[in-house]
């Protein structure tokens, strides 16, 4: 096995890092939470400033991107298996409501989750 030093920045090289790991863990772990910058420096038991530094360097993205990032994740693998409704799979990632998360998963994914959720539907289709 390799050090967590030599890996790319990223999620391995994250959880190698005794102080992000912490942080990170807390994330993956309660995802609907909503995280501030102050409460996740705080698990890492570092200041918001190293944290940022710190998790960025180490990551690859500054901690609030990866959030997203990861949230986003999560949402695209809930909508392509289809068995929860837009408010369900807003809530499991931490919007407050289908709107606010329907916004963001637009911003970043580039399609509307309604739209995704029929694409992936389309595909699987394709392939029975």
């Amino acid at each position: 096995s390799t050090s967590g030093q030599d890996a790319p920045p990223g999620l391995l090289r994250g959880l190698a890092d005794v102080r992000l790991a912490p942080a990170m863990q807390q994330m993956h772990g309660h995802l609907a939470r909503p995280w501030t910058m102050a409460q996740l420096a705080k698990k890492a038991a570092l200041s918001r400033s190293a944290f940022f530094e710190r998790f960025t360097r180490t990551v690859g993205l500054p901690p609030m991107e990866y959030l997203l990032a990861w949230r986003m994740s999560v949402a695209k693998d809930l909508l392509r298996r289809g068995s929860y409704g837009l408010g369900e799979v807003a809530e499991r990632v931490g919007y407050s409501s289908a709107s606010t998360f329907s916004t963001a998963f637009s911003r970043h994914v580039g399609q509307s989750p309604g739209r995704y959720a029929r694409a992936a539907a389309e595909a699987v289709a394709a392939l029975t």
